[in-house]
């Protein structure tokens, strides 16, 4: 067994001052399943963990560029979460934009925490390799 090759990413943990309103967004915006709630809540999404440990201090400030992807299928699909998020008053950081990687978008949690909505769908796969070889 080689452990540096067997490990798996087990959980995110993130800090912030209302759980709930951070366990909310969880659920409705990302399809997260509320596991355990309370002081700290415990989410589960596509077997994966996500703690939402509660903080007294205020929101925590992230590095610049600190963010988690989310990858769905297609570009229809990065259009409808952002008109979702919009309507829903999420804090949007950017537009819809397309790179070599595809399109995508990014908005913050109530928490803070910045989060990336994008697909390969759209990728430019040309200029993709063109970076990595």
């Amino acid at each position: 067994m080689n452990i540096h090759t067997e490990a798996k990413l087990n959980h995110l943990s993130f800090p912030t001052t209302n759980v709930a309103e951070t366990t909310a967004f969880f659920e409705k915006y990302l399809g997260c399943e509320v596991a355990v709630a309370g002081e700290s809540c415990l989410l589960k999404l596509n077997g994966f963990d996500i703690v939402l440990q509660h903080v007294a201090e205020e929101i925590p400030v992230w590095p610049e560029g600190f963010h988690f992807g989310l990858e769905v299928d297609s570009l229809d699909d990065v259009h409808a979460l952002y008109k979702e998020f919009l309507e829903g008053g999420v804090r949007m950081e950017t537009e819809i934009f397309n790179n070599s990687r595809g399109s995508r978008f990014f908005c913050r949690t109530p928490g803070g925490v910045q989060v990336e909505v994008t697909t390969r769908a759209d990728m430019q796969k040309d200029q993709f390799e063109k970076l990595f070889s």
